[in-house]
């Protein structure tokens, strides 16, 4: 039995519209969630980043933002937070994660440098592409078959990276683990995997960061799922965690629970002396980048409730009972479940219909025209194109994200994703494909449009 941390102080209503309306909404939608209204969506499981419920206390601490262009109080309250909790003294805030990834890219990304990681997630693939980099995958292969039990997918195969390392190393700006790996279904990297990858880099000398969005996750599943780490507490398992990196570039829209705001903290004074220029460029100055001062506020509270292992506990859970229930109904799903959200295996759930129609986003279409819920594909419409070949990249997974924000929705709201899910499931064999009408030369799945394949 799951037992919630939390009480509702504050509510939103929300209404679903009805099916004829639904159609149409999608249908002048282009057939992407992303551009429908929210007003049309009954229940948002779109992302997880900035949909989180924040706290009484950091609503509060909003009123205490300091305004201030330079040297506010709340960035000061930001650096005590990252510090206590991550370890590092130099902090660079950032409107959000791929801002950081902006910033930072384009001081360590020369041109045809190359970044080799787990499964690098869309903006921070296309982000290294445009600084005229590549990214190489080198997440484990159990990564890839969506049945499979690996405690956590999100590792890093140390001989292929040991071999990419042998064969590119002048060629290499950094190395970069995802955690959680969001692409590989939102599974976690194992303590002894960050070791093992922190001693190659040092050993080769080069630079190791984390996409750090979902870190407090990650070390809950270290907690719960590594040999010799349950009489670890969360805050001792990010200390080690962060010890093996050089820096962290963190979206905190996720896991500091706020609903704007990130930054970079890296260990040397060197590298923060290079990306505060390039930081003020885009950003703004070092002390507010891009945030209010409420919004560093509320992000310095929200670091700290975070990592709160009752919520995790919570949130974990609430994340696998809707897997559980789903896999019960006979509908596949990446197992084991990870931190953020549920991934339906849309190569299975409809094997007729081929990955260049795009199965993973037609399904994300049937499952709001079914219940007025929003989700996502992590498939081939995200994958986007072979920058060199420009033909579609096929990834092993097609799969649709069910993403469920922090602190958000009861009981009762999973049940009835359960139940709209079951109900598509049911039908999928009534299910088209999807052809592209309109696409954007990056990032394609934000602003794509497309239309049902008609079959003769």
């Amino acid at each position: 039995m799951l037992i919630p941390p939390y009480k509702i102080k504050s509510v939103e209503s929300i209404k679903i519209i009805p099916r004829a309306e639904r159609e149409k909404k999608l249908r002048e939608a282009g057939f992407n969630p992303f551009l429908l209204k929210a007003r049309d969506v009954y229940i948002d499981l779109l992302t997880d980043s900035g949909t989180g419920a924040m706290s009484q206390e950091q609503w509060a601490g909003m009123m205490l933002g300091d305004e201030s262009y330079a040297g506010a109080k709340s960035f000061e309250r930001m650096k005590k937070s990252i510090k206590e909790i991550m370890g590092f003294d130099y902090i660079l805030p950032t409107h959000q994660g791929r801002a950081a990834e902006h910033v930072l890219d384009a001081i360590l990304v020369k041109n045809g440098g190359i970044v080799p990681g787990n499964k690098h997630f869309d903006t921070t693939k296309a982000h290294i592409e445009w600084a005229k980099g590549k990214t190489i995958d080198v997440t484990i292969s159990e990564a890839d078959n969506s049945s499979e039990y690996h405690p956590f997918k999100g590792n890093l195969d140390i001989k292929k990276l040991e071999k990419i390392i042998a064969e590119n190393k002048k060629n290499i700006s950094y190395l970069l683990i995802t955690i959680t790996c969001n692409s590989v279904g939102g599974q976690p990297v194992s303590l002894a995997n960050i070791k093992a990858v922190s001693t190659l880099a040092k050993k080769n000398k080069l630079l190791l960061f984390f996409d750090a969005a979902r870190y407090a996750e990650n070390a809950y599943f270290i907690k719960t799922r590594e040999k010799n780490c349950a009489q670890k507490t969360i805050k001792e398992i990010i200390k080690e965690m962060m010890g093996c990196v050089d820096g962290v570039l963190m979206s905190a829209k996720k896991d500091a629970i706020v609903n704007m705001g990130g930054f970079i903290a890296v260990r040397s004074k060197t590298l923060y002396q290079k990306l505060v220029p390039i930081s003020i460029l885009f950003e703004g100055f070092t002390s507010y980048g891009g945030m209010s001062g409420h919004d560093i506020e509320a992000l310095a509270q929200g670091l700290y409730e975070g990592i709160e292992e009752n919520y995790l506990a919570y949130r974990v859970g609430q994340v696998a009972y809707l897997g559980k229930e789903l896999k019960k109904r006979g509908v596949p799903v990446i197992e084991p479940f990870g931190g953020h959200a549920v991934y339906i295996d849309a190569k299975k759930f409809l094997p007729r219909i081929p990955q260049e129609q795009f199965p993973g986003h037609s399904l994300c279409c049937e499952i709001y025209l079914e219940g007025g819920i929003r989700a996502v594909e992590i498939g081939t419409l995200l994958a986007g194109r072979d920058p060199e070949t420009k033909r579609n990249i096929y990834p092993a997974l097609e799969l649709v994200r069910l993403t469920i924000p922090r602190r958000v929705y009861f009981q009762e709201h999973i049940d009835y994703v359960i139940s709209v899910i079951e109900k598509v499931w049911q039908k999928r064999d009534k299910i088209k494909g999807l052809k592209l009408v309109y696409e954007p030369p990056i990032l394609r799945h934000f602003q794509a449009r497309l239309e049902p394949i008609k079959h003769h």
